[in-house]
């Protein structure tokens, strides 16, 4: 399982990154989070593949189709990329996969034995609304104004008149 849902994110982000049609790419990157939750729920991480699948699968890929058929025509295509754009865009990948391969090579990862701590519904909940220092309310807070204001800007510059 682990092997397919590998494949399947791998393939499915190479066609989000390299799909000319943004619709298109909005559901190739729906299959990659559909994926990344199966491997969750593979590391019996379940509760985080919920999250993955309402919060980023659910959520966040409905707020992109909407904004997508909000601003633009469905069959719009984008317009190739030159090779100068695809030079510096395989430099640039290439740097970034070095960079994470030094970084694991140089970490030795050490596997130390815990015990698993007793977490329960009221003690999560408690996290995520917590304002203090492990808590995830002002993160989450300041994400959901950052995607407003993204997508307020997406919209005021594609609907800008071309005069």
């Amino acid at each position: 399982m682990f092997t397919i849902f590998s494949a399947v994110i791998i393939i499915f982000s190479v066609l989000t990154v390299t799909s000319r049609r943004i619709l298109r790419a909005a559901t190739f990157l729906l299959f990659v989070l559909v994926a990344t939750a199966g491997l969750y729920f593979m590391l019996r991480f379940n509760f985080l593949a919920a999250i993955q699948l309402t919060l980023y699968a659910g959520g966040i890929i409905v707020l992109i189709i909407f904004s997508i058929l909000l601003t633009s025509q469905i069959g719009q295509k984008l317009d190739t990329a030159t090779w100068k754009k695809k030079l510096v865009a395989f430099i640039a990948a290439a740097f970034g996969a070095v960079i994470c391969i030094i970084t694991i090579l140089a970490n030795k990862f050490p596997v130390e034995a815990t015990s698993a701590g007793s977490t329960n519904v009221r003690l999560i909940g408690q996290s995520l609304l917590n304002t203090g220092k492990y808590g995830y309310a002002l993160p989450f807070e300041v994400i959901s104004i950052l995607l407003l204001a993204a997508m307020i800007g997406a919209i005021v510059l594609a609907k800008k008149r071309k005069d």
